[in-house]
């Protein structure tokens, strides 16, 4: 249990760390805003159109796409890194891994979802 005690340590100074900076910044924070600062919108003219509208369906496809190619960076980097010490199932696991998101982006580009108007 002793092995725990600087963990336990570093988690509680980090909770303690953590509510002094909520409460300083709560304690120091201007609380009087302007104008510009309290209207709906900050981007320097008046809204215009429903806020409610629908989205294109290739505004979600770019979210796949980003999300296809996050994962694997994601599991690409620490598999470069252990990969001498791996056997072939590992390293087939992630080819057949690479390969499923490859058929993936291959069938968004054949569905015309990377060409954008």
């Amino acid at each position: 249990m002793k092995e725990y005690i600087p963990i336990l340590i570093i988690i509680l100074f980090s909770f303690v760390l953590s509510a002094i900076l909520v409460f300083a910044s709560y304690l120091l924070a201007e609380k009087n805003g302007d104008m510009e600062k309290l209207s709906i919108y900050e981007c320097g003219f008046e809204p215009f159109g429903d806020s409610r509208q629908k989205f294109e369906v290739r505004f979600f496809l770019v979210g796949i796409i980003f999300i296809i190619f996050d994962l694997e960076i994601s599991f690409l980097f620490p598999w470069s890194l252990i990969l001498s010490h791996l056997s072939l199932i590992g390293y087939w696991t992630m080819m057949i891994f690479l390969i499923i998101l490859t058929i993936g982006l291959i069938y968004e580009y054949l569905k015309g979802c990377l060409e954008w108007e």
